[in-house]
């Protein structure tokens, strides 16, 4: 949890001969963010949780999209510019539902899990609580299938 991430373990995951879809997300540390330069962010989260609501998410994820397979991990503690803090892999049999698998998993993970993250920036520092993803986007009022 506390090293990084490895992308091509965290796609291993997923791999399946049916399947014609794999994609993965990768959200890394920017250096950039509203105007100030990030030097790094530290992660905490209330882990036994955590690993429950991440689970959850994958299940979800099966019953909405049947035979989706679904990997996720996150990083806790520090974690420098450009390094992972987290890896998303999707697949399943075809790309529509791979899409929209991946991108429910991001957006429920920032909804759902307690991880807290605290951005470092060269004049200063912050924690950041509940991360509520793209406000925009609501993945319960979202179709359970790609039309």
């Amino acid at each position: 949890m506390y090293e990084p991430i490895s992308v091509e373990a965290v796609s291993g995951l997923v791999a399946h001969p049916d399947h014609g879809a794999a994609l993965l997300f990768i959200g890394t540390t920017r250096e950039h963010t509203n105007g100030k330069r990030t030097m790094q962010l530290d992660y905490e989260a209330y882990v036994p949780m955590a690993l429950k609501m991440l689970q959850s998410i994958g299940e979800e994820i099966a019953a909405r999209w049947p035979g989706t397979l679904t990997a996720i991990a996150h990083r806790l503690g520090t974690v420098p510019v450009g390094e992972a803090s987290v890896v998303i892999a999707v697949s399943s049999p075809h790309r529509p539902g791979c899409y929209d698998a991946s991108r429910y998993a991001i957006e429920r993970l920032k909804q759902r899990v307690p991880i807290w993250k605290k951005e470092i920036w060269e004049d200063g520092s912050e924690w950041v609580g509940h991360q509520l993803g793209d406000e925009s986007w609501n993945p319960m009022t979202e179709p359970d299938q790609p039309k």
